[in-house]
């Protein structure tokens, strides 16, 4: 069964609820919220997971953004942010777009700089 079919929104507003959740399931109620949920629940949980790389990783910087706004950030910091290799943080993200049918990966072209 896809994500999609597996959560609707009562279900993941009540797993990120739930303080002794299980960090896998409320992951995934995440991700169901950032490519199912409303707008302005999408909006929230952006703006939140924004701050919490901010704070966890602050090594990182936006180096562009997608023509919606989203930050786009450099590979190679992300993976040493996250003590990886390039390919594995590669594979990582290709393994998200084929489940999600989302692009995460932008061309440079695709992106507008940071003044």
């Amino acid at each position: 069964m896809e994500l999609k079919e597996q959560w609707n929104l009562e279900m993941a507003l009540a797993v990120l609820e739930n303080q002794t959740v299980d960090s896998k399931l409320w992951a995934e109620a995440v991700e169901w919220l950032l490519l199912y949920g409303p707008p302005q629940i999408k909006e929230l949980v952006t703006q939140a997971s924004g701050m919490a790389t901010q704070e966890h990783f602050p090594e990182l910087k936006a180096t562009s953004y997608t023509p919606d706004g989203q930050p786009c950030y450099d590979i190679q910091a992300i993976a040493d942010a996250l003590g990886l290799s390039r390919e594995e943080v590669l594979k990582k993200i290709a393994e998200m777009e084929m489940k999600q049918n989302v692009i995460h990966l932008y061309e440079e072209s695709e992106t507008e700089k940071i003044q």
